[in-house]
């Protein structure tokens, strides 16, 4: 999947950069404990330890901070998901490979993904830069007869959505590594033959996701 950078101005000094580095894990900090709306401005700069007037000089209000942190959680998937992918051809492989690196994070970084669902700005649109990568494997599933043509206007939002669903799911219910492997699997196959692929090739393709979940936890 093609990455961009978080809508954020660029510091323009080391003590910026500490700045906004703090204000960052303070929100990563919070946001996991509470809602972002039960979480004030304030709250904020203190648990960094800099001025309330240093928070706007990096971001315009709370919701554009919670957004800015969203997306950089969501652009660590991203990475995962383009490593996992690298040299992977087949669509609906790609696709449940992407689902995989989301169970895969949600086990490994529960407080961020709950920062990642709690202060997501609704990224759902096929011409978002951060879902350039979901949306030009589900454009290639349509081309190779494996999707219906509906995904053109709706394959990321679903997509997406039973990939944030299966995330929400592993944090919320602390689920073992081996049951968000099931999970992952009934999402997949479920999500793929929703898409429109014949159910064998849905299977293996959710089979393989499946299996590499498990794999990531080997040793």
């Amino acid at each position: 999947m093609n990455l961009v950078t978080p809508s954020s101005p660029s510091p323009g000094s080391p003590r910026a950069a500490r700045s906004r580095a703090a204000l960052i894990a303070a929100g990563l900090r919070l946001f996991a404990e509470r809602p972002v709306d039960a979480v004030s401005v304030d709250e904020i700069v203190a648990a960094a330890g800099v001025a309330k007037g240093t928070f706007f000089n990096h971001f315009a209000d709370k919701h554009a901070f919670a957004a800015s942190l969203a997306a950089e959680i969501r652009l660590e998937i991203e990475r995962g998901v383009d490593a996992a992918n690298a040299g992977v051809a087949d669509p609906l492989a790609r696709l449940a490979g992407g689902m995989r690196v989301a169970a895969a994070f949600a086990l490994a970084h529960r407080a961020r993904t709950l920062v990642l669902l709690r202060a997501n700005d609704g990224a759902t649109g096929a011409d978002h830069p951060l879902n350039a990568g979901v949306s030009r494997d589900l454009a290639d599933a349509a081309a190779a007869g494996s999707a219906r043509p509906e995904v053109e206007d709706w394959g990321v939002l679903y997509w997406v959505g039973l990939c944030q669903a299966l995330m929400i799911d592993i944090v919320r219910r602390k689920l073992a590594r081996k049951d968000a492997a099931e999970a992952l699997a009934a999402m997949a196959l479920m999500g793929l033959t929703g898409l429109g692929a014949f159910a064998e090739a849905a299977r293996e393709a959710a089979g393989r996701a499946r299996a590499d979940l498990l794999g990531d936890g080997a040793g």
